[in-house]
């Protein structure tokens, strides 16, 4: 019934309060109608024949009536606050002609809390505890007893019930506020992971496409300006830059299918791939060496990828801004743990400042350090003005995942 629906202590019962627990419903119902049958069976025990048999029996059917069609817990065929307002006068009613009725007002003090905000049902209870205490006495003639205990058990009672209802209020609040910072919570992981993809996207981007892009556009320029003095080595230039944008068409293709770097792709060894990678990157004005130190071993994907992208990165910023004539990268296998130095002769920088002299906007170390921590590395440059540049990279092997679970 819309009675039985839970209301805050001091606030209006709506729609949005939850019910009594099914059972304790169950318990406050099945008292109702056992106390007005035992009442209306002690009446009729008492009282055979009395003229007011009839009315009796009559205002009891009805006030059976009266309840059943206001519990069904959903709101019922009438409105709270006017069901419970005919319940009590019919039960007025009956305890006037038949004072043992009055014990009915048990359940109905339970009702009354359900029903009403608070100050309503403290008055309604205060009713209730009157026409009680005149019953008793009616029946029993004038005892202190009968004058102090139905105030003092409906106090204790009503006292008991708000403070349950005031816990229960805190309790669900508390509950909201969880559910509603754990949804804020989803929501600030979920923009952060979209943060973090699009920041390793642009680091993608950076080392790749980027960096073949401009390749491209060096490679072209310098046709153009031996096209005719030199077509032959113009021609290579355009070779050469045309191998650069498949190798970026393929990179293009792997962030559409989130595949590994294609050096990588069907199982090559990393070393394998690093050497491909330092024979690419060697031109007319740098050569670049590959070293392998120890017997590497199957690392994971995501370490194999990641060291690969940083030696692109490496080797991409000695290209363009170190003016190096030679460049060395170093793979060294150490049994727990694996570590890769990319060093130049080139101009170098202060490593202090965090960037290369003409290293523009100095996205490609952060880039680089950022892939490194990804994988649980650690990467460092040393570097100083005309003294060329190592970054080194170690990452431990002990807490990374089996290759074949990666």
């Amino acid at each position: 019934m819309h009675a039985d629906a839970a209301h805050t202590a001091g606030r209006e019962p709506g729609p949005g309060r939850e019910p009594d627990a099914w059972w304790l419903a169950a318990v406050r119902h099945t008292a109702f109608f056992l106390l007005l049958g035992a009442s209306l069976v002690r009446f009729l025990m008492r009282h055979p024949g009395d003229p007011r048999t009839l009315w009796v029996i009559a205002l009891s059917v009805v006030l059976a009536l009266l309840y059943a069609a206001g519990r069904d817990g959903t709101g019922g065929v009438l409105d709270a606050r006017l069901w419970l307002g005919a319940l009590v006068v019919v039960w007025v009613v009956l305890v006037v002609l038949a004072p043992s009725f009055a014990w009915c007002a048990i359940p109905l003090v339970y009702t009354g809390l359900r029903a009403l905000p608070t100050r309503a049902a403290l008055a309604l209870i205060g009713v209730l505890t009157l026409f009680v205490v005149a019953a008793q006495i009616s029946l029993f003639g004038f005892d202190p007893n009968l004058v102090v205990a139905p105030p003092t058990v409906a106090a204790m009672a009503t006292a008991v019930f708000v403070h349950m209802e005031r816990q229960a209020a805190r309790q669900q609040a508390l509950i909201d506020d969880l559910l509603r910072t754990r949804r804020e919570l989803a929501a600030t992981e979920r923009r952060e992971g979209t943060l973090a993809e699009r920041q390793r996207l642009s680091m993608e981007i950076h080392d790749t496409l980027a960096q073949g892009l401009s390749s491209q556009r060096m490679l072209l320029q310098a046709a153009d300006r031996v096209w005719d003095a030199d077509p032959a080595t113009a021609r290579a230039h355009v070779r050469t830059a045309a191998e650069v944008a498949a190798r970026d068409l393929a990179e293009a293709r792997r962030f559409v299918h989130d595949l590994a770097p294609p050096d990588l792709a069907a199982g090559v060894p990393l070393a394998r791939a690093l050497r491909a990678l330092a024979e690419r990157e060697s031109t007319g004005t740098l050569t670049v060496r590959f070293h392998l130190e120890g017997t590497p071993g199957p690392l994971p994907e995501r370490v194999d990828a990641a060291l690969f992208r940083i030696a692109q990165g490496a080797l991409a910023n000695v290209r363009e801004h170190a003016g190096a004539r030679t460049a060395a990268l170093t793979l060294t296998c150490l049994g727990d743990q694996v570590v890769l130095d990319v060093a130049d002769d080139g101009r170098g920088f202060d490593a202090r400042a965090g960037r290369r002299q003409g290293g523009g906007r100095g996205h490609g170390l952060p880039a680089m350090r950022a892939r490194a921590e990804r994988v649980g590395g650690r990467l460092s440059v040393e570097s100083a003005p005309g003294e060329g540049t190592v970054v080194s990279v170690c990452v431990p092997l002990s807490d990374q995942p089996s290759p074949e679970s990666s």
